[in-house]
C-alpha cells in the first residue's frame, strides 16, 4: 500500500474500546479490541474509569497502527463513541473528577420527574427533540457538579471541561488542544436545540434548566469535520482527525441510510432505530426521540428520529455471566432453536428502567409465565425474544409518527444470531437484511473521514452496496399475535405506574 491510505477508527462503546484500520476501499485491514469494565456501585448507577477508556484507545490505537506498518499510513483518525456517557475533567490533568457516568445510568431520575412535575416536558421536547430522561448527558452533568466537593465553583472558574467520550478523546489525543464534539452527540445532551444549523450553538434555555454553565461546553461541528490533529507524541507524528459521531447515526451513516424513509437498527449493548428523516424535523407524538443524523461540512446534513432499548445484548451477557446458563452467545441461539415455542415465558429486561415508547426510569426487569416445566433454556429463549418485541414497540411507534420503516437493516453483535433475525423478521412482518460486515458504526466513522479526505462522495456512499443475507418473514398472523398479546401482558406487570 501507498502511504497514508488508511483509516483509523477509534470505536469506543459501553463494554470495550477498538481501532479497526480501514483501506481506501473501506476494507478493514487490522483491528485491536480491549474490554473496559462497567462498576455498578448502587442501584441503577452505572460508571465507568475514564483513565482506562483513555489508556484502552491508546493501546488499541497504538497496535493496530503498529500492524498497518506505522503512522506514516494512516491518512486519518475517525472517531465513534458510546453516546450521552458524560464526563468531566480538570483542564489542566486531563483527569476526570469523578466516573464516567454511562448513558445506562439512572441516578438522576428523582431530577427527571421534578422537572416533569414542572410541565417542562413539552417544552423541552420543542426545544431538543429528546425527553425528559436521565438517559441523556444533561442532568448526568448537574449531578457531578453538585456532588463532588468543589466541582460547581472549580467550573464557574473555567478550570473544568465536559463532553461525552468523543469530546474527551479528541482531548486527550491533541493534548487539551481542542474541545470539541459532533452535532450528533450534542444533541444528546439535552443542551443543545434540535437544529442542524451547524451555527446553532448551545441552548441558553436549557442551560438554564438544568444548570449547567456554558463555560464547561466544548465547540460543536458538523461529523465529518477536521477535530485538530493528534499530539505527534502519542503515534510517531500529527494525524488528523476527520470525523466524530455517535454511534448509532454512525451506523446510519455506515449502512448508507443518507436518504430521507431510510433505516437501520443496531443490536449491541442496547438496540437503536435510527430513521433518516431529511430536512424535515422529527416531531414525535409516541414518545420517540428527534435527533441530528448527521452532517459533513461543505456537504448534507439530516435529521433522524430514534427508538431506544435500553437492553439487548446486555441481556445475553447476563445470562452468560450472572445466571450461567450459557458459556458464550453462540450457544443462546443453539439453546432457543432447540425449543418448540417459548412455553408463554417472557423476560422483560427493565435492568436500567426502560426506553422507548415507554420511558420508565423506575421499571425493573420481570420473568413471567413461569411453570415447573420451564428451563434454562426457555429463560435462554425469551431473553433473545425480547429484542424482537422490543423492537416490534419501537416499530409501532415509529409507523404512529409517519415514519413506517418497511425494511429493517440490522448490525451489532446480536445480529450474527441466525434464530434471532428470523425470529425478528417474523414478530415485526419485516424482511431483515443483514450485511457479512456488521462493524457499521466504525464504517460509519470510516465513511465520513473517508468524505473529508476526498476518497468517497455522498452519493457514492449512498448507493454503495454490501453482500449479505435476508430474512424474510413466514410466521402465521396468529401465531403471531399470539406472542406479541403474551408479550404486552408481560409488560403490563414490568411498567411502574
Amino acid at each position: 500500500m501507498t502511504a497514508s491510505n488508511y483509516i483509523v477508527v477509534i470505536d469506543e462503546g459501553t463494554t470495550s474500546t477498538r481501532a479497526i484500520a480501514f483501506d481506501a476501499a473501506f476494507e478493514p485491514a487490522a483491528v485491536a479490541q480491549a474490554e473496559v469494565p462497567l462498576s455498578y456501585p448502587n442501584d441503577g448507577w452505572v460508571e465507568q474509569d475514564g483513565e482506562e477508556i483513555w489508556h484502552k484507545t491508546l493501546q488499541v490505537c497504538r497496535q493496530v497502527i503498529a500492524e498497518i506498518g506505522g503512522a506514516e499510513n494512516v491518512a486519518a483518525i475517525g472517531i465513534t463513541n458510546q453516546r450521552e456517557t458524560t464526563l468531566i475533567w480538570d483542564r489542566e490533568t486531563a483527569t476526570p473528577i469523578a466516573p464516567a457516568i454511562i448513558w445506562q445510568d439512572r441516578r438522576t431520575a428523582d431530577t427527571c420527574e421534578a422537572l416533569k412535575a414542572q410541565g417542562l416536558e413539552p417544552k423541552v421536547q420543542e426545544e431538543t427533540g429528546l425527553l425528559i430522561d436521565p438517559y441523556f448527558s444533561g442532568t448526568k452533568a448537574a449531578w457531578l457538579l453538585d456532588n463532588v466537593d468543589g466541582a460547581r465553583a472549580r467550573a464557574d472558574a473555567g478550570e473544568l471541561a465536559f463532553g461525552t467520550v468523543d469530546t474527551y478523546l479528541i482531548w486527550r489525543l491533541t493534548r487539551g488542544r481542542v474541545h470539541a464534539t459532533d452535532m450528533t452527540n450534542a444533541s444528546r445532551t439535552l443542551l443543545y436545540p434540535l437544529s442542524i444549523d451547524a451555527d446553532a450553538g448551545w441552548s441558553r434555555e436549557m442551560l438554564d434548566m438544568l444548570n449547567v454553565p456554558g463555560s464547561l461546553l466544548p465547540e460543536v461541528k458538523p461529523s465529518s469535520a477536521g477535530f485538530g490533529e493528534t499530539d505527534p507524541a502519542l503515534f510517531g507524528r500529527a494525524i488528523p482527525i476527520l470525523s466524530a459521531i455517535g454511534d448509532q447515526q454512525a451506523a446510519l451513516v455506515g449502512q448508507g441510510c443518507l436518504s430521507p424513509q431510510t433505516a437501520k437498527i443496531t443490536y449491541g449493548t442496547g438496540a437503536f432505530l435510527v430513521a433518516n428523516t431529511g430536512t424535515d424535523i422529527p416531531k414525535s407524538e409516541n414518545r420517540l426521540l428527534g435527533t441530528l443524523g448527521y452532517g459533513i461540512e461543505g456537504g448534507g446534513s439530516a435529521y433522524a428520529l430514534e427508538g431506544a432499548i435500553f437492553n439487548a445484548g446486555t441481556v445475553v451477557q447476563w445470562l452468560r455471566d450472572e445466571l450461567h446458563l450459557i458459556s458464550d452467545a453462540a450457544q443462546s441461539e443453539a439453546m432457543a432453536a432447540e425449543l418448540p415455542d417459548n412455553a408463554g415465558v417472557y423476560l422483560v429486561p427493565a435492568f436500567t428502567g426502560l426506553g422507548a415508547p415507554h420511558w420508565d426510569a423506575n421499571a425493573r426487569g420481570t420473568i413471567t409465565g413461569l411453570t415447573r416445566a420451564a428451563s434454562a433454556a426457555h429463560l435462554v429463549r425469551a431473553g433473545l425474544e425480547s429484542a424482537a418485541y422490543q423492537t416490534h414497540d419501537l416499530l409501532t411507534a415509529f409507523a404512529a409518527d409517519g415514519a413506517d420503516v418497511a425494511l429493517l437493516r440490522v448490525d451489532g453483535g446480536m445480529a450474527a444470531n441466525d434464530w434471532l433475525m428470523q425470529f425478528i423478521a417474523d414478530i415485526c412482518d419485516r424482511p431483515v437484511e443483514r450485511p457479512d460486515f456488521m462493524e457499521m458504526t466504525a464504517l460509519g466513522a470510516a465513511a465520513l473521514a473517508g468524505i473529508q479526505l476526498g476518497w468517497v462522495s455522498e452519493s457514492e456512499w449512498a448507493a454503495r452496496s454490501a453482500p449479505g443475507q435476508r430474512f424474510e418473514p413466514n410466521m402465521a398472523p396468529d401465531e403471531r399475535a399470539r406472542l406479541i398479546a403474551g408479550w404486552q401482558r408481560a409488560m403490563k406487570q414490568t411498567l411502574s405506574d
